[in-house]
């Protein structure tokens, strides 16, 4: 017993040691996100073939698309990355202004689609279908970059508004008209994504120190915009259909009073396959590409329902490895989002660590049943090259953040890397407290301090912690001159 609560204790340590050091948050955001990319590559493959091989007997179609957007992805990772936080402060409107512009040619193409009977619309190049754009044959997904764009700009606006979030009217504007616009063009059409979007607000202002009223208020808000999309599903929003049965609405039914198995019938055929998946796996699963639901039994394997795969082929060991990875990278995140000094880094890097957190328990919790459905998609797993490059991108983000750590920035400073390491890999961070451009002095008669309390020059001023006297020495001649 004394030898195994030494080894324990010493674990621990050693445990303690390896965190403390300078780069362990670089590292440990590295290690987790590189390791749930390569099993996202992998499940990819596995739940992929099968149907790839049956229908163009090239069974690594998808894994080849997928892998070619993770090199994208990589690339983004390492160009954001090198990134200061001042290039990010000025992205931020230009990507939420591209987003905007985005989702409303999204939304407009896919009216005009319903109202001419049309299953897409499609103005010369650019065609419109559910959550995709499609420009020139380049596949692009608006609300992945809106996600980003959010993380950028919101924390910009809040870390320079400092102290005055306390005032309603300094959250207001304009933080939440356009945190409203950005909820409907979203949800319109994808209620998931926009409660990603609600949890990525509420991390960011979590991060800010905002009153709790500030989050009962958006509650309310966010359950009423819910409730108000799912009564919309019915008049033909996103991919519902006028007159027909509200599929949103259906989805939350048989979360909430699921009908027994044999009589689920359509609406929840996904939800009964999922659990069958899940339960085939059992422990330590069936083995590695062996899985029997990817033969065309669960809908959407390789993408929404990715984790059932994940649980009938690596049973229960490789979902905690999964949950795990990502418990990891939520530890990561807050860590480098405590650690930095930057009020914008602090924001930015919390929001994220929201956002991709709050995706995976959506994904996960609806696929093991403890969460309504919404079809997002797992980050890291899911098959998806939007969602993978902007993902990596964040990724990159955070890695820079991770770097520009006082303690991470003095350790790379002391022993700097090569310069040709500095030149493929990422730059010297700048160093805590140092200011790169000194600050220019206020001009005469316009500073905070006015002119009659402005300290004396050298020759005339008082030696400190003396008091001067005031008294009216002298004869009168000599105070007169």
């Amino acid at each position: 017993m004394p030898l195994r609560g030494w080894d324990a204790a010493g674990g621990l340590a050693a445990l303690r040691g390896l965190l403390d050091r300078p780069l362990a948050s670089y590292y440990l955001l590295l290690s987790s996100a590189g390791l749930l990319l390569l099993i996202g590559l992998t499940m990819v493959f596995s739940a992929t073939s099968v149907k790839d091989y049956a229908q163009d007997g090239n069974a690594s179609a998808s894994v080849t698309k997928q892998a070619i957007f993770a090199v994208i992805g990589i690339g983004a990772f390492w160009a954001c990355q090198r990134l200061p936080a001042s290039t990010y402060r000025s992205l931020g409107r230009p990507l939420l202004f591209t987003s905007i512009a985005l989702l409303l040619v999204l939304n407009l193409l896919l009216a005009y689609a319903r109202l001419t009977s049309q299953k897409s619309g499609q103005i010369g190049p650019i065609e419109a279908r559910l959550n995709w754009l499609f420009i020139g044959g380049i596949q692009v997904q608006p609300s992945e970059l809106a996600k980003f764009a959010l993380v950028l700009w919101g924390a910009h606006v809040i870390a320079r508004k400092g102290a005055a979030l306390g005032w309603w009217r300094e959250l207001a504007t304009p933080l939440f008209p356009v945190m409203g616009l950005l909820f409907v063009l979203v949800g319109y059409n994808d209620t998931g994504t926009m409660l990603c979007l609600l949890a990525l607000v509420v991390g960011l202002l979590w991060a800010a120190g905002v009153r709790m009223r500030v989050f009962g208020t958006l509650t309310v808000v966010g359950l009423l915009g819910v409730g108000l999309l799912i009564a919309v599903a019915s008049l033909g929003a996103g991919s519902g259909e006028k007159g027909a049965d509200n599929y949103r609405l259906a989805r939350l039914t048989l979360f909430l009073n699921p009908p027994p198995p044999d009589k689920c019938g359509d609406p929840c055929y996904q939800v009964y396959q999922g659990r069958l998946a899940i339960e085939h796996g059992g422990w330590f699963g069936v083995g590695l590409g062996k899985g029997s639901a990817k033969w065309d039994w669960l809908p959407e394997a390789h993408n929404d329902f990715i984790f059932a795969i994940i649980a009938e082929e690596l049973g229960v060991i490789g979902c905690v490895v999964i949950l795990s990875l990502f418990a990891v990278l939520t530890y990561t995140g807050l860590r480098i989002a405590r650690r930095v000094d930057d009020p914008f880094r602090r924001l930015a890097a919390a929001a994220v660590t929201t956002w991709l957190v709050s995706q995976a328990v959506i994904n996960i919790g609806g696929v093991v049943e403890l969460l309504p459905i919404t079809g997002l998609p797992l980050p890291f797993i899911s098959d998806g090259g939007s969602a993978l490059v902007v993902t990596l991108a964040a990724i990159g983000m955070l890695a820079s953040f991770a770097r520009a750590e006082p303690d991470a920035a003095r350790a790379l400073h002391a022993r700097p890397p090569a310069r040709w390491v500095r030149l493929l890999w990422a730059p010297l961070p700048p160093l805590p407290g140092r200011r790169r451009r000194p600050a220019t002095p206020p001009p005469a008669g316009r500073g905070s301090v006015p002119r009659s309390r402005e300290r004396r020059h050298d020759d005339q001023a008082a030696p400190r912690g003396v008091r001067q006297d005031r008294s009216r020495g002298g004869t009168a001649s000599e105070r007169r001159r």
